[in-house]
């Protein structure tokens, strides 16, 4: 049976990160199955490993075209593999799958990660006498944990990710096979066409989300979270609200409920915001061409700090997802709040990286469905999105020491802010229309009467150009000797302003 991936797309990297890859030319079982057992271990829960056969690398990148697997080699590799599978302590079992790319076979090994960790292997399958350890990954390699490490590993037994738990208040028959349908419809999986013939379970186990034996089989959350009509009947409050205070938190609101699965709750909220939220503004400079272009929120930035919500928020806790938007700002807040090990001070200087990721399972289905990229980017792209839009910085709120919840202010560009002239005085308008065509450092020092000083440029120019009423000319090398300083949009807006 397929894997229930884009294998193409997994090659790239698009959908997993390299540490969770592993490429080997040939079936070679005493390295192939440490890092099964590393998979297994999981010791990051960062989810799924895959170890695809007949492919080479260089420095853990795979080189193409591919080298190949002869599909004639499948039933006795199979075979072999059940049999060194059964040496791993306690039992695991991995899904093999012939695949194709680059007109020729691969042969590919999920590895989900395990229910019953952690996991010892010998350290050589093919002989008699070994001893097991227990593997985990450490980068791109299985290593032997060391003492440290073995202990956090057996501190991990007990603490399988909530997305990834079974939930005995629930039947497979609460998941839809519509659903899980579409979706390998909508990435691309090979395992679509032949999920035609399969039955609810066999879908439901093909992507592991379902455990058990036969008589007592069971959802896991994951399932019921992604792949039901009925998300809310097993976690009624795993909704998104969106309230809307057009003239602050004092007055009266209007509020907007976005349920069903999580994945679609985000698509619909992300195109909510982007009918209905997002604005541009088109500002013509006087006396040039060029207009400037501004977003009250950049998009970019918006789906981030909500699609890392849904992602990391606490599914066990009875609290939504909550997004206010205000006059002058949107909040998204999840609760419990982030993981203990980041602090305020990474958010503050915008960098962020998790070490253990609280629903592994949710984040390999958003990034397959393309609502997520890389793990610890999405900081960064908020920060990035907001200065490339000319926005204010973002503020993150981890609501230390209490960590009760995470909070994301994303602010509104000053463009579409209500303008008040109340605190620039005439000198500065009048630089700020003196530079509707660029101009040098002494012109506009010269035209209100100073000289060339640098206590008269701190004084006089660099507070427009903090507040962005003008900008420099040569952005990157703001000390050219040919420097210069034109008027911004947001400057014009304020010059229009002032001369109603």
């Amino acid at each position: 049976m397929r894997i229930p991936v884009n294998i193409e797309e997994l090659l790239s990297e698009k959908i997993i990160e390299g540490s969770r890859l592993e490429f080997k030319k040939g079936w070679n079982p005493t390295p192939i199955l440490r890092t099964i057992c590393a998979f297994a271990n999981d010791f990051d829960d960062e989810g799924s490993g895959y170890i695809i056969i007949g492919v080479e690398e260089n420095n853990g990148k795979p080189i193409r075209p591919i080298f190949g697997f002869n599909p004639e080699d499948f039933d006795k590799v199979n075979k072999e593999l059940l049999g060194y599978c059964n040496q791993i302590e306690p039992s695991f079992l991995p899904r093999i799958s012939l695949e194709e790319l680059d007109g020729k076979h691969i042969l590919v090994i999920w590895c989900p990660s395990g229910s019953n960790r952690p996991y010892k292997v010998p350290d050589d399958v093919t002989s008699k006498k070994t001893y097991l350890n227990y593997r985990i990954r450490f980068g791109g390699t299985s290593i032997i944990p060391n003492e440290e490490q073995t202990a956090e590993l057996i501190q991990l037994t007990a603490k399988i990710p909530f997305d990834d738990r079974v939930n005995t208040f629930a039947s497979t028959s609460d998941l839809s096979r519509s659903l899980i349908r579409n979706h390998l419809e909508e990435i691309g999986s090979k395992l679509y066409l032949e999920s035609e013939n399969l039955s609810l379970i066999d879908l439901a186990k093909s992507l592991n989300l379902c455990y058990g034996s036969n008589e007592h089989l069971f959802p896991k959350n994951i399932g019921l979270l992604m792949f039901s009509k009925k998300t809310q009947d097993f976690f009624n409050n795993a909704i998104i609200e969106v309230i809307e205070f057009p003239n602050g938190l004092t007055e009266s609101y209007t509020e907007k409920v976005f349920e069903g699965t999580i994945q679609k709750q985000l698509v619909d909220v992300l195109e909510y915001f982007k009918t209905n939220v997002i604005k541009e503004k088109v500002v013509k400079r006087k006396n040039q061409e060029i207009s400037d272009r501004y977003y009250n929120y950049p998009f970019n930035a918006i789906e981030e700090a909500i699609v890392n919500a849904v992602y990391h928020r606490n599914y066990e806790l009875p609290d939504p997802i909550e997004i206010r938007i205000l006059p002058t700002h949107i909040e998204i807040i999840s609760y419990n709040g982030v993981d203990p090990s980041l602090k305020q001070s990474d958010f503050d200087l915008g960098r962020v990286r998790a070490r253990r990721y609280r629903n592994r399972r949710i984040g390999d289905f958003l990034k397959e469905l393309k609502l997520t990229e890389g793990r610890g980017t999405g900081i960064s792209t908020i920060i990035k999105s907001l200065e490339v839009n000319g926005s204010s910085k973002p503020v993150f709120d981890t609501n230390e020491p209490d960590r009760l919840f995470f909070l994301v202010e994303i602010p509104i560009h000053r463009a579409f802010s209500p303008l008040t002239i109340s605190d620039i005085d005439e000198k500065e308008i009048f630089i700020i229309d003196f530079c509707s065509t660029p101009k040098s450092k002494t012109e506009i020092l010269n035209s209100i009467g100073l000289k060339n000083h640098p206590d008269s440029f701190t004084r006089h120019i660099l507070p427009l150009i903090e507040r962005n009423y003008i900008e420099h000319t040569i952005k990157n090398n703001l000390k050219h000797r040919n420097q210069k300083y034109v008027q911004t949009g947001l400057g014009a807006l304020i010059l229009e302003q002032y001369q109603r």
